[in-house]
């Protein structure tokens, strides 16, 4: 998709080039990527993350066409990728279409009379910038088939189910075996407001964005991440033998990590193995913590101690789960020798994608300018900044 989403008129007039007809059923469904603020690799472990939906965004024209047939386009990709609605467990092998046609199976199997339609994506999220697209490619699907199926007026209209379909399409259809953030924040934002979410519970609320004469400018590295090659599952496996041996040493059963304190880590850190594990057991459980401290001075609008914790948040997951590589930690070091840039961090799963900086507003053109020319100097990668702006979760799109 590209990284200028078309107008909803020019993606309607390149959807009848597809497929034909006039635009009078056309219908226009999206959802956002996402940024989170603080909370990195916690979520399958049950903690609480910080994050919010941008306004950068997956769209699809949709068309019911009278077909048993899931039809799909990209506005940048050549070819039509089908699945059957008899036997949609054959989209995990298309080339590309197989996030949404594991959300259409995971609609069928909670009940929906998911309808025949052709479908044409555009959106402006960078891939493998760690904004996840593809929890926003799930949700614009899952919205859109959702609201055209045949019995929806007797189904649910939780964003919140929409958003467990979706992790369970990631799981099942594309062998990441990710937490729910992504999917519960793309579906469930709320424009100027981020979302502080127990990943454990789904109890949630929403906490307004004040950064008073600051800004959010994400730093693309441009270094593409694919999180079923990156070693994301392998952290999966790493946190549940720290789970084992925590529970060991504590002698309790918890069920995940972060249900673990800070307190709880350093009484058993004496007891566990002085090894990677361990450290995988420290950041986890610590930056849980520090997701409530951080809530807390954005509350108190103490921004400085805020971007302080992105900082202490940054550290930990470089040097103690070990997902953040070359291209990440030289945008992180430079955006913290920059005038006006009090905190940073990456986002997203790591080995590659953007991080987030709190820029002071005055500073923020001056900001991207500098670290383009110095990050590429070090890199030889010509990076992207966005300042962004919180938006609204999935929803239609009336026009």
């Amino acid at each position: 998709m590209h990284n200028n989403t078309l107008s909803a008129y020019e993606l309607k007039q390149l959807f009848i080039h597809y497929f034909g007809g006039s635009d009078n059923d056309i219908r226009i469904f999206t959802a956002p990527g996402r940024v989170n603020l603080i909370g990195e690799h916690i979520d399958y472990c049950g903690g609480s993350v910080f994050p919010a939906a941008l306004t950068l965004s997956c769209v699809a024209a949709v068309r019911l066409n009278g077909t048993t047939r899931i039809n799909m386009r990209a506005d940048d990709l050549d070819g039509l990728y089908s699945i059957d609605l008899d036997n949609t467990s054959e989209g995990r092998n298309l080339k590309w279409g197989n996030y949404q046609a594991g959300v259409i199976h995971g609609l069928i199997e909670a009940g929906y009379s998911v309808r025949g339609m052709d479908m044409l994506f555009t959106g402006d999220i960078p891939f493998g910038s760690g904004l996840s697209s593809s929890a926003a490619i799930e949700l614009t699907t899952a919205v859109a088939a959702r609201e055209l199926s045949e019995n929806h007026d007797s189904m649910s209209h939780d964003n919140i189910e929409l958003a467990l379909i979706g992790q369970k399409a990631e799981h099942t259809f594309c062998g990441v075996n990710c937490g729910i953030m992504d999917q519960f924040a793309s579906a469930m934002g709320r424009k100027d407001n981020a979302i502080l979410l127990n990943c454990s519970s789904l109890e949630y609320r929403y906490i307004p964005l004040d950064l008073g004469d600051y800004r959010v400018v994400l730093a693309n590295t441009c270094k593409k991440h694919s999180l079923g090659t990156s070693e994301y599952n392998k952290r999966r496996l790493e946190v549940a033998e720290g789970l084992k041996r925590m529970n060991k040493v504590l002698s309790r059963e918890c069920r995940n990590l972060c249900d673990y304190t800070e307190e709880d880590y350093y009484a058993a850190e004496g007891s566990l193995t002085h090894d990677k594990i361990r450290d995988r057991v420290k950041h986890v459980i610590l930056e849980n913590e520090r997701v409530r401290k951080a809530v807390s001075a954005l509350e108190k609008g103490d921004l400085v101690k805020f971007g302080e914790i992105l900082r202490e948040a940054n550290d930990s997951i470089r040097y103690l789960y070990e997902v953040t590589g070359y291209e990440l930690d030289t945008m992180y070091d430079l955006a913290c020798n920059e005038d006006g840039c009090i905190g940073s961090r990456m986002t997203g799963a790591g080995f590659g994608g953007c991080t987030i900086n709190i820029v002071h507003k005055d500073f923020a053109a001056g900001f991207a300018e500098n670290m383009k020319k110095s990050y590429t100097k070090a890199t030889g990668i010509v990076p992207e900044f966005y300042t962004c702006s919180i938006g609204d979760g999935a929803r239609e799109i009336t026009v």
